[in-house]
């Protein structure tokens, strides 16, 4: 999480009523059954249960949204995210309002967290990110991504 270096639209504190839903709802013990789809919850928070091959990190582009944070939470399985600071790439596919999504190209330099089963990543409007990355050979994994409104 990069709190301390977001501009004050983007900064969160996860003790609020929003965020708190987003965790309630992944701390169930269930999340392995869930089926694939979306999952309305309280507070404008979402959830997107997804099932998925991760490819190799040069077959994907960045992406940010505007109007969510992400919360992605490994199910089951291992992927690299991406992230960098929206500020330092080019646009590639200008942001599309309603898919809340714009795609950008790769920096000369970004960093990447290790998402392994039960470990999960916050990232705001500012965090580029690129989901979906092989660690190693690509493999089938479990994914929940929660949006929570900003």
């Amino acid at each position: 999480m990069y709190q301390a270096f977001l501009p004050n639209e983007f900064r969160f504190d996860l003790s609020q009523p929003k965020f708190q839903a987003a965790f309630d709802f992944l701390r169930r013990k269930d999340l392995g059954q869930l089926p694939e789809g979306w999952v309305e919850l309280e507070r404008g928070v979402r959830a997107s249960v997804q099932r998925y091959t991760t490819s190799p990190a040069a077959e994907l582009d960045f992406e940010t949204h505007e109007k969510y944070f992400d919360v992605q939470y490994m199910v089951d399985g291992v992927e690299l995210v991406g992230v960098v600071d929206v500020r330092d790439l080019a646009g590639k596919i200008p942001y599309d309002p309603e898919n809340d999504i714009a795609f950008f190209y790769d920096p000369e330099h970004s960093g990447a967290v290790l998402l392994r089963a039960g470990d999960f990543v916050v990232l705001s409007p500012q965090d580029a990110h690129k989901p979906r990355c092989a660690a190693g050979a690509p493999m089938a994994v479990k994914k929940i991504v929660v949006k929570v409104p900003v």
